[in-house]
């Protein structure tokens, strides 16, 4: 054993004793809590029953299993796994291993365009392959157009792909113990890509030190309000396959000591079941909407909804509408504690936003101004202009978004020019439009894509949807800027209406206008049957702009 004692810098940390990898983080769990359940399936999120509630030591020994499989098919150092999947156990588990076994990950959205499958699927060039059942009627061009097979199917929906075997039959017979790999914390582990609203999606390398230092951070928000640490029972039945929140709404469950429950989908229903049966702690619930459906689900006259046990509920997006927040305590305790978060992709480090902390604004400002708080202490960040000059102490100028954090992607895959205009000047540049207030508290005004420009002025089309959701007769809305020959861009709602239909579109700009300045106010409004969403309810609204210019 040679062991370098002499260098005081350019070291790596590559041995098992001292190394960062997200293939350990559940296998050091194994020295204190063996057989503590580490994850639990809800109904529908796994394929073979016998992996529904894994221990700390059964699901470390699947994962090594997996990795053993998968080092034995020939995987080598860096190769890439694509996972065409959504939220279950086993390609939780899938991801685990292939960070075990020193390859990256590249979790694939399966509602992209077929076109678009494919396209990333050529530039990842990914030796194995991992995909559900059911999505395979999706996967299946994509996949045969570009010649990649299916290895291992995840048997929710349906049985093993042509050719392929399913999870189950993968890892049988595999040794159980941890594969002999060589892996440095600045290694890259997954390729996460972006959302892609603009042009091709992006890949966010993401380093296994990355991770964890995310996961760190958001472990300290998620364990408040539990006695121990280890008590921590989280949640998500967002995405966290192909998502971001797959780390730091999954990991922080381990490295508490905790347990992690992973749902199918985001259903209100299913996700206050969850609560009341495995007694849940924290919980990722993603949009406002998504609250809204929870709190709007807990707030029934049924009593066999007991929500007692959740301490901590995370969403993101936009602010949460105060009788919510408020409904939410009702039901679950004056203890509750509401965060909202705002990171992406790239950098999930997030600003943080308390209802509690700063209550005056909160019921002041809310759900008007996305108020998003300050940056978590492992993450700098600042306001800058066009010219990258600071906004702090200059309140309600609009300017960008910048960050310097441990938990930042290491660059876009095989893209140096994106990579390079993304951390000009030594920050990473976020994309968001910010303001400061008079406190140095942060307001995310829009996606600087988003905005409208309208007449000369910058329309904030989170602030008019803020309005239109305080309307009784809307439902869901959403705001685009359509081409118009006077204003530059009209200022455009697109709204669901409320199940009796009877909401005019005079009606509604009347309500904007009594609560928006006349250039914020909606000139026309579309009504729809429905929006175009991620699953997490995030509206796509480049989507809208396609369907409506």
């Amino acid at each position: 054993m040679d062991i370098d004692v002499t260098n005081l810098r350019g070291r790596r940390a590559i041995n098992r004793w001292e190394r960062n990898s997200i293939g350990d983080v559940i296998e050091r769990v194994t020295w204190s809590y063996p057989d503590k359940e580490a994850i639990v399936g809800w109904d529908g999120a796994y394929g073979h029953p016998e992996f529904a509630r894994l221990t700390y030591r059964q699901a470390d020994e699947l994962a090594n299993r997996f990795a053993n499989a998968l080092l034995s098919r020939g995987l080598v150092q860096s190769d890439r796994v694509l996972l065409f999947c959504e939220n279950s156990v086993e390609a939780f588990i899938s991801k685990i291993a292939i960070a075990k076994a020193g390859g990256v990950a590249v979790p694939l959205n399966p509602s992209l365009a077929s076109d678009v499958v494919a396209e990333l699927i050529s530039r990842t060039k990914p030796r194995f392959s991992i995909v559900d059942s059911e999505l395979w009627i999706r996967a299946k061009e994509p996949f045969f157009n570009s010649g990649l097979g299916v290895d291992v199917t995840i048997a929710i929906g349906g049985g093993a792909v042509e050719a392929s075997v399913t999870f189950a039959d993968f890892v049988e017979g595999q040794p159980s113990t941890e594969p002999d790999t060589i892996i440095h914390g600045d290694d890259i582990w997954e390729i996460l890509f972006t959302s892609g609203t603009t042009a091709l999606p992006k890949g966010a390398m993401i380093s296994h030190s990355s991770s964890i230092m995310g996961a760190y951070s958001f472990a300290l928000t998620l364990t408040r309000g539990i006695h121990i640490e280890c008590d921590l029972k989280l949640a998500t039945f967002l995405p966290i396959i192909y998502h971001v929140a797959d780390q730091v709404f999954t990991l922080p469950a381990f490295i508490s000591g905790g347990t992690l429950l992973i749902g199918r989908r985001p259903v209100a229903e299913s996700i206050a079941a969850a609560i009341t049966k495995e007694k849940v702690t924290a919980l990722w619930a993603g949009s406002p909407a998504m609250v809204n459906a929870l709190a709007k689900e807990v707030g029934t006259t049924r009593s066999d909804y007991d929500i007692s046990s959740l301490k901590v509920i995370v969403y993101g997006w936009a602010a949460l509408p105060p009788p919510t927040h408020q409904i939410l305590k009702e039901r679950a305790g004056n203890d509750l504690v509401a965060v909202e978060i705002f990171g992406q992709t790239e950098c999930i480090s997030c600003h943080r936003f308390w209802p509690d902390k700063w209550p005056e604004v909160y019921e002041r400002t809310a759900p008007e101004h996305n108020y998003v708080g300050v940056p978590n202490p492992m993450l700098a960040s600042k306001v800058v202009d066009a010219m990258g000059e600071s906004l702090e102490g200059k309140p309600w100028i609009a300017g960008e978004a910048v960050y310097r954090s441990p938990s930042v992607t290491a660059g876009y895959y095989l893209d140096p020019s994106a990579t390079a205009e993304a951390f000009r000047d030594g920050w990473f540049h976020s994309g968001d439009s910010c303001v400061y207030d008079e406190q140095g508290l942060r307001i995310m005004v829009d996606r600087f894509k988003d905005i409208v420009k309208s007449g000369g002025e910058n329309v904030s089309t989170i602030r008019v949807e803020a309005i239109l959701h305080l309307h009784p007769g809307v439902v869901k809305a959403a705001v685009i800027g359509v081409p118009d020959d006077r204003w530059g861009e009209a200022v455009t709602a697109v709204v669901v209406r409320t199940d009796n239909g009877a909401t005019s579109e005079e009606e509604i700009i009347a309500f904007c206008r009594a609560r928006l300045a006349g250039f914020e106010t909606p000139k026309s409004v579309i009504f729809v049957e429905s929006l175009p969403e991620t699953v997490g309810g995030k509206v796509l609204k480049y989507k809208l702009r396609q369907q409506f210019r």
